[in-house]
């Protein structure tokens, strides 16, 4: 038996898959949890199969917490996760997610593209969820430190080269990961998977 934390993430060039992929190794850390990497379709849907399975619905109610992941589009999370969310209101109207944790993370082409707008409005729809959101606290020594990626809000990379973490970026990835793992347990010591 051990906590379920998704990791749902949307990426086009495979740095939020990357960031998806080091929050898991943050999860997977932490005794009793596990980390379940999903996705989301293209719209329009590609003919490439996805490199990790699509989120269900029934799977994001049976979770016991998330994080989620999206590139920079605009200032905002992209389309497909928007969609995804969307169409999620049975979850809300039966309250499935109220108090389960959940965190966010994205990855930029640029410095200053919008990082935190992102991480901002993607907790928006968890918010309305009834989901307690996590973000990465200032005692996390390589938030100081950091010359790329990584915000309060969340975890974040700044792409010069698609799918290449820094070592903070990396650092501060699994740190959320953790973070987010072990408050889950806290939340919810009676595992019921």
């Amino acid at each position: 038996m051990s906590h379920r934390i998704v990791v749902l993430y949307y990426s086009r060039h495979g740095s939020t898959r990357a960031l998806a992929r080091q929050i898991a190794r943050g999860i997977n850390a932490i005794s009793g949890c596990e980390a379940l990497l999903r996705t989301v379709p293209d719209i329009p849907p590609s003919a490439e199969p996805p490199s990790d399975p699509y989120l269900t619905y029934d799977e994001l109610k049976d979770c016991d917490g998330l994080a989620m992941g999206s590139p920079v589009w605009f200032g905002n999370m992209a389309a497909p996760l928007k969609h995804f969310w969307d169409a999620s209101t049975p979850l809300w109207i039966s309250g499935a997610l109220i108090d389960k944790p959940a965190c966010v993370f994205t990855s930029s082409s640029s410095l200053h593209g919008g990082q935190e707008t992102t991480l901002q409005t993607m907790q928006l729809p968890l918010q309305h969820h009834g989901m307690l959101i996590v973000g990465i606290p200032y005692s996390e020594p390589a938030l100081h430190t950091t010359q790329s990626g990584g915000t309060p809000y969340g975890a974040s990379h700044f792409a010069t080269v698609a799918g290449q973490l820094s070592t903070e970026e990396k650092t501060l990835a699994q740190q959320l990961g953790q973070r987010l793992a072990s408050l889950s347990m806290r939340l919810n010591p009676a595992v019921k998977h």
